[in-house]
């Protein structure tokens, strides 16, 4: 609503110079600092003053003078050095906030794929994975929100180094076949985090058993033989373990793609041989790459200065690194590869994943691929291997695909000191704790949930003790998830955070769990207006018809400041900086908490007053709610 007024605004004051001036010139809003100086600016004097050479200030003054104002709009009025200032007229302005209705996405906009969480299937989840998901899955709810299809898609590397060793730690180190691995008990993903790291001990005590990892790689690339099978019934477990993981933050996916699908059907095949035969890639003949088809990038400004540009994309001993297929399922994703994947339902998941099989069953798969647009969520240490991927794109001609390819990097997570040690873990030298897969070292996700819920318990327990049982159960959900996503998405992604337990279950700091406060502390307001006979909702006709004085500074501020959300909204997905999200909720909560106490609904005796408090509270009960609905959390009955 606030940007299309400012846009007829601003076409309103554009017709305006150009009928005094017989100048075009596009002007833009600004929102003052201060609330006296109205609600929107114009510095329409300033920008005319030098083409005109003549006093700013009195230009914007006969611009002012028979200016025909929409009726949202009070009264203009002329600041400083030559500013057009608006007032709203603040009871039309909450009147239409109430009454405007809410549209569904037309779903007009290019279709995007957005790829996130992309574990790899040979051990548990840990913290660090969760930032990844839950960014992702914010980003696909605020494009699907701004009107765009969206298609989730999460990678599965399951014919990679990481899950070639566990098939050795089970078939070499501990001398297990399939079946005895079929028969390792829940969680099997927390065995084979232990036997990861036991495996990489293992390796380094014989230098010759790492040749073992080289043949089962090449196994479970060919998708042949015993370790093959044995790697499908690894990665088959552990993905529906981490799907479960997910499930328990509300996250989800249209489609699991498998990397050994891209093999199966040849899809880097296919990419290689175009590759390979425009030049992109090239067959080193001496050096420390020789034997490897390597991409030359010394002479790519965007690869300039690098020791070593030229990145291998398949090994001298035939095996394809990550970067090599990853290029293949960009094409793909972007419909440029030419061929398809063989889809399959996976009921148990309710997922639809990728496969090598013909389709099995009546059901009909979507239309996956053919996106406008790829966004790649992996955190900024792969930046250079997304940069290979995008330069795989422009070596085959496909310029305006690598222009819509883009990488979402963030920073990693730790724990906090004493987060760490809540979870059983000692840091040591009393800092923060950094994942590391390979030693062993890190919280498993599950892990961190649970804690989470036992913490969200005793608080609920200590704040209100006639909530028990499942009700118990299923709000400490609640507030554990809320906790953990509000704090994945709460600092920029440029910044590395530590996971900290205190700060992020705070019911009166910047957490998940005080916007669902916020949010309940409205509810209970709704009952009580509705116990005492009161309405607990505002017509908005009559809201229109209220004065204006009714509407304090401090209410209209908290009225401005919601309308100003979808545009935030907008910019968060244009940008990636799904950060604004979560500081505009806080804003939001902020607002209203603020002024709760001071403007009081139910002992109101004064009808008029009550309706703008009401309505006041109802339009910022609404945004936030959708605030919160597009950072993934659930807002309680009650707390």
């Amino acid at each position: 609503m606030l940007k299309g007024l400012k846009a007829e605004l601003g076409d309103l004051l554009s017709r305006r110079i150009r009928d005094l001036y017989g100048l075009e010139i596009v002007v833009a809003p600004e929102i003052p600092p201060r609330r006296e100086l109205g609600d929107l600016a114009f510095p329409t004097g300033l920008q005319l003053a030098r083409e005109l050479e003549r006093n700013p200030r009195a230009i914007a003054e006969e611009i002012a003078d028979g200016l025909d104002l929409p009726p949202t709009v009070r009264e203009v009025k002329v600041e400083g050095p030559g500013f057009l200032n608006l007032y709203l007229d603040r009871t039309r302005f909450a009147g239409a906030l109430l009454a405007a209705p809410e549209t569904a996405p037309s779903g007009s906009g290019p279709k995007t794929v957005v790829e996130h969480t992309n574990i790899n299937p040979n051990k548990a989840a840990h913290i660090g994975h969760l930032r990844n998901a839950v960014l992702g899955d914010v980003l696909a709810r605020v494009l699907a929100a701004l009107g765009h299809p969206v298609e989730v898609q999460n990678y599965i590397d399951d014919t990679g180094v990481q899950v070639a060793d566990v098939v050795v730690g089970f078939a070499d180190m501990r001398g297990l076949g399939a079946d005895e691995v079929a028969a390792i008990p829940e969680p099997f993903d927390y065995h084979c985090w232990d036997l990861y790291s036991q495996v990489r001990t293992w390796y380094d005590e014989d230098e010759e058993r790492r040749r073992l990892r080289t043949d089962t790689l090449h196994a479970l690339e060919r998708g042949e033989g015993e370790r093959a099978e044995l790697g499908r019934l690894v990665a088959r477990r552990i993905v529906s373990r981490h799907l479960a993981t997910m499930r328990r933050l509300g996250i989800g996916y249209d489609l699991l793609t498998h990397e050994s699908s891209i093999l199966g059907l040849d899809f880097f095949a296919q990419a290689f041989d175009r590759l390979r035969d425009g030049g992109a890639v090239v067959l080193e003949k001496e050096g420390k790459n020789a034997g490897c088809w390597v991409m030359p990038l010394a002479g790519s400004e965007e690869f300039a200065g690098l020791e070593d540009p030229d990145k291998v994309i398949v090994r001298s001993d035939g095996s394809v690194t990550y970067v090599g297929k990853d290029i293949a399922y960009q094409l793909w994703k972007f419909g440029l590869l030419g061929r398809d994947f063989r889809y399959a339902w996976w009921p148990e998941e309710e997922v639809w994943e990728s496969t090598t099989e013909e389709a099995a069953g009546d059901r009909e798969p979507p239309a996956f691929g053919g996106a406008e647009r790829v966004i790649n969520v992996i955190d900024a240490r792969q930046s250079y291997l997304q940069k290979i991927v995008r330069a795989g794109l422009e070596r085959l001609g496909h310029m305006e695909a690598a222009g819509r390819s883009v990488h979402f990097a963030y920073e990693m997570v730790s724990l906090s000191a004493a987060a760490a040690r809540q979870l059983g873990v000692e840091t040591g030298d009393g800092k923060g704790l950094e994942m590391s897969g390979r030693k062993g070292i890190g919280v498993k996700a599950d892990d961190l949930l649970d804690q989470l819920e036992a913490k969200s318990r005793e608080e609920i327990a200590a704040r209100n003790e006639e909530i028990t049982g499942e009700a118990l159960e299923e709000l400490a959900r609640q507030i554990a998830t809320a906790a953990l996503r509000f704090f994945m998405v709460k600092a920029t992604t440029t910044r590395v955070i530590a996971f900290d337990f205190d700060e992020a279950l705070n019911f009166e700091g910047e957490s998940g769990p005080y916007l669902l406060y916020s949010l309940v502390r409205v509810k209970n307001i709704r009952r009580k207006l509705a116990a005492a006979g009161l309405a607990d909702g505002v017509d908005p006709g009559a809201a229109e018809r209220l004065a204006n004085e009714l509407w304090s500074d401090d209410l209209w501020d908290l009225v401005f400041t919601v309308a100003q959300i979808p545009e935030r909204v907008e910019s968060a997905g244009e940008t990636l900086e799904l950060s604004l999200l979560a500081r505009s909720a806080l804003e939001l909560a902020q607002k209203f908490n603020a002024i709760y106490h001071r403007h009081p609904m139910l002992q109101e005796e004064n009808d008029d007053l009550r309706t703008a408090r009401v309505a006041t509270t109802r339009i910022f009960a609404g945004a936030l709610e959708g605030l919160t609905d597009l950072l993934g959390l659930t807002v309680p009955e009650r707390m």
